[in-house]
């Protein structure tokens, strides 16, 4: 038996399980942490740019062109990857991102990741 985390956040309709695996391939990417935890302290959807933004000062690289790459990986990469995970919902075009799911549900991976202000 596999254990399954319940995405009680979701949209009804919406509604499914994340499996562990899910979970861990969610966080086998820096980025992919570094999004979730942004997303944790903020209470409603971001835009793109923000998150992008926040992504390349983290990363000690606050150039214009460092910026571009990070938010055309992010909408081609990581936040498709993260939603079909149903960890966020990622409206393409209105470039908004948000939590699909409680935090609660991955505070501790990002406690783990050593995100301490999850």
């Amino acid at each position: 038996m596999m254990p399954k985390t319940r995405n009680s956040n979701q949209r009804k309709g919406d509604r499914h399980e994340i499996t562990p695996t899910q979970l861990f391939a969610a966080f086998s990417n820096e980025r992919r942490q570094q999004t979730l935890a942004y997303l944790a302290q903020k209470p409603a959807a971001i835009s793109l740019g923000d998150l992008a933004e926040y992504i390349a000062i983290k990363e000690e690289q606050p150039s214009y062109e460092w910026y571009e790459r990070v938010l055309t990986e992010l909408a081609h990469n990581h936040l498709p990857h993260l939603q079909d995970t149903g960890l966020v919902r990622y409206d393409a075009e209105r470039e908004t991102v948000e939590f699909a799911v409680d935090r609660r549900v991955v505070e501790p991976y990002l406690r783990l990741a050593g995100y301490t202000d999850a």
